[in-house]
């Protein structure tokens, strides 16, 4: 089966008039979430992290410095793009409690696969800065909990997400039991996602893509460099950043991909999964910016994962 992680925080989660990453993108999911094609799906509510979960990707003087910045009232900025409300730490520590009782749902086999619905995103969260929307780096943190806590010997996270997820790789960098591989539209924000990025220990694999290129160029990429890479890796459990700013529609890049970009995208990684680590997929929402393309993507994510699940 699938579960589908929810996170109703979220949407206490505040940003400025006119940000992008908005409250309503995750109403525009749950609503396309809501339709009975997915009546099937296990749904749960993200608990909250531990503060000791929190630690597996940040210091604690990070931590204590993002929890400082809260605001009593109205919107703080962490910095120029990232921005706090009084509800969202508790958003936040939801979204890594939600990628984390989605990983030990999955390992537990109660679930084949999984699908964290949450905001604020995550991979843009450096290990000691808050960045690009995001305050902790979620699906880095599930990843070292599938390592120290239930003791896996390799994991891997892809990120499709238009930016590069440079926070995740920050975190990731010098963890050798973890592969990261990432496509993103070069050049755009943060401005990392070289080729040349390879990690501490080889474990990092960067996809650039030119704008303008299209779905078609992204599946050449993958198959030429990402899947053999994915299945020689062997992981356990794959992780996914699943990122819906590379939509033809989306405001603030130019890949030009579609809906069904998206769901080939994720039937191929589940065959890998299917192939390697029993179907064991953790998928983790991250960016999307026009709202009807957003839903609709996700609806398609979420129904080749359900798909698998059944």
């Amino acid at each position: 089966m699938t579960l589908l992680v929810e996170n109703p925080a979220g949407l206490d989660h505040l940003t400025p008039p006119g940000h992008p990453e908005r409250v309503e993108r995750l109403e525009e999911i749950n609503e396309a979430l809501s339709a009975p094609e997915f009546d099937s799906l296990t749904r749960m509510i993200a608990p909250m992290a531990s503060e000791a979960a929190l630690l597996l990707g940040h210091p604690q003087d990070y931590i204590d410095h993002v929890r400082a910045r809260i605001p009593e009232s109205g919107m703080a900025g962490l910095d120029p793009d990232t921005w706090a409300s009084p509800g969202s730490w508790e958003a936040a520590l939801r979204g890594v409690g939600g990628c984390l009782a989605a990983v030990d749902a999955v390992l537990a086999g109660t679930h084949r696969n999984a699908f964290v619905a949450t905001r604020p995103p995550g991979h843009h969260a450096e290990r000691d800065r808050a960045m690009g929307f995001c305050l902790f780096s979620n699906v880095a943190i599930a990843a070292r909990h599938a390592l120290e806590v239930h003791g896996l010997s390799r994991v891997a996270v892809v990120d499709f997400d238009v930016h590069h997820g440079n926070g995740t790789q920050d975190v990731l960098w010098n963890e050798p039991r973890a592969l990261f591989i990432s496509s993103q539209q070069i050049p755009l924000y943060p401005g990392t996602g070289a080729a040349s990025e390879r990690g501490g220990s080889n474990n990092v694999l960067n996809l650039p893509l030119p704008p303008g290129s299209g779905g078609i160029e992204m599946r050449r990429v993958y198959q030429a460099q990402a899947f053999d890479r994915l299945r020689s890796w062997q992981p356990e459990l794959i992780l996914v950043s699943a990122g819906f700013d590379a939509h033809v529609d989306d405001p603030l890049a130019n890949l030009a991909w579609t809906e069904e970009d998206f769901a080939w995208l994720t039937r191929s990684l589940c065959d890998i999964a299917d192939e390697v680590c029993a179907g064991r997929v953790v998928s983790t929402l991250e960016g999307g910016y026009d709202l009807p393309a957003l839903a609709a993507s996700v609806a398609v994510h979420v129904t080749e994962l359900k798909e698998r699940g059944a």
